[in-house]
């Protein structure tokens, strides 16, 4: 059924189609409208049977949701930014647990400075955590995506994180296509635990594990994720012929077939990108989009394969790893290894910066040009006078303290009290 719909609606009724028996949240903007929606579908019973906790905090919110999927009831949360670090130690043991535990995660940046708007530092944090990482490029495949990690999760007992970008698809509203009850129901069996708490048969739930057999523990959660490289296309394809849509997968080629250029991106941001190059193929360019919908586990041989005639490989992405470069240019690096192509890492659109049309049409530009060097970390629109300003301040040892403030006295800019 199409509707008219909020993001964060859709994906609550998305999650409540998959009828999850236990819901455990915190709330953090821009992730609110999603938990406090799934909450009034529990109050009016919309939702049921589902046990709707209250918690302190995002702590409290995957340490229950670890409780709960330990005793077998099909498990659900949602965070963001600040939250996720908040859950860090319990994203370690949900994941190692084995535990098949889905969180939307409405990416947001990571202070300091406080910062509500969107970036991807908060899940290339938790990037290693053992979480499987799913980006949505659009709220319809937000949708779609819920729908599929609860199979991927229950299929391998992993838990699965679905990123969607906070505010630019959280709070947008749009066009999108709600599956009904029947149709999720057919393609979501009904939650039987590979694990589950039972008094009559005794179980230690995170026990102490030595040198003896850590590795191989670590192993086998490595294992899992290199499985679902094979479970993820094929839960897509199932996807697809259930309900008509193609969504999710590992990668999204657009027009990477013999191009000369390919810009590599994950998010909303594809939209953008999928415009700039139609353009462009128009004026006679040949270049193409790579969209990566799984980042963890990461899919090198599909990335390698689409961009194996590539000449130049510009990766830009809304995070990035402070004294090293791009998080996902490495892995794209990594994919590539032997390749001739260049691989540009440009980072884009922290804390929640526009990433345009003329602004993506001027970093090809130079690429192309020949005017950018594969070797540095670039950072698109970077205000350069304002970066000198600060530095050759603090060459002169003037105005000590945190150069966020320094620099809104430059903009003329009054800080923001903090925000949660």
């Amino acid at each position: 059924m199409r509707s008219q719909v909020e993001g964060s609606q859709a994906v609550a009724r998305a999650v409540t189609l998959c009828r999850p028996g236990v819901i455990a949240a915190y709330p953090i903007s821009p992730q609110t409208h999603i938990v406090e929606s799934l909450s009034d579908r529990v109050r009016t019973g919309e939702l049921a049977p589902c046990e709707y906790l209250m918690v302190e905090s995002e702590f409290g919110a995957m340490s229950a949701c670890i409780g709960a999927s330990a005793a077998g009831a099909r498990t659900y949360t949602a965070t963001s930014s600040q939250g996720l670090l908040f859950m860090a130690e319990a994203l370690f043991n949900a994941s190692g647990l084995g535990l098949p535990i889905v969180m939307t995660l409405a990416n947001r940046a990571i202070g300091a400075p406080i910062n509500i708007w969107n970036d991807h530092s908060d899940a290339m944090a938790m990037r290693d955590s053992g979480w499987i990482q799913l980006y949505a490029e659009s709220n319809q495949e937000a949708v779609d995506l819920h729908v599929q990690a609860f199979r991927l999760a229950e299929t391998l007992s992993v838990p699965v994180m679905v990123c969607m970008d906070g505010f630019v698809l959280t709070h947008a509203t749009e066009q999108v296509d709600l599956p009904e009850q029947e149709q999720v129901d057919a393609f979501l069996p009904a939650f039987v635990p590979q694990q589950e708490l039972d008094p009559d048969d005794p179980v230690t739930i995170g026990a102490m594990v030595g040198p003896e057999a850590f590795a191989e523990v670590k192993y086998l959660m490595h294992a899992k994720q290199v499985a679902a490289l094979d479970e993820v296309p094929q839960i897509a394809a199932d996807f697809r012929e259930a309900f008509g849509r193609d969504s999710g997968g590992l990668v999204r080629p657009y027009r990477v077939e013999g191009a000369e250029t390919v810009v590599v991106a994950l998010g909303s941001v594809l939209g953008t990108l999928q415009e700039v190059v139609d353009t462009l193929r128009d004026a006679g360019v040949s270049i193409g989009v790579l969209g990566i919908s799984c980042f963890r586990p990461w899919p090198s041989h599909e990335v390698r394969t689409a961009l194996a005639e590539a000449e130049r490989v510009v990766v830009v992405e809304r995070a990035f790893a402070v004294g090293a470069g791009g998080i996902v240019g490495q892995n794209v690096r990594d994919a590539t290894r032997g390749l001739a192509a260049d691989v540009y890492d440009v980072v884009a659109g922290l804390g929640g910066r526009p990433v345009t049309r003329d602004s993506l049409n001027r970093l090809l530009d130079d690429v192309l040009g020949g005017r950018l060097d594969p070797q540095r970390l670039h950072f698109l629109d970077l205000d350069h006078d304002l970066v000198q300003r600060e530095l050759e301040r603090s060459r002169r040892g003037e105005r000590p303290g945190p150069h966020a403030e320094h620099m809104l006295r430059d903009l003329g800019t009054v800080a923001s009290g903090a925000y949660e």
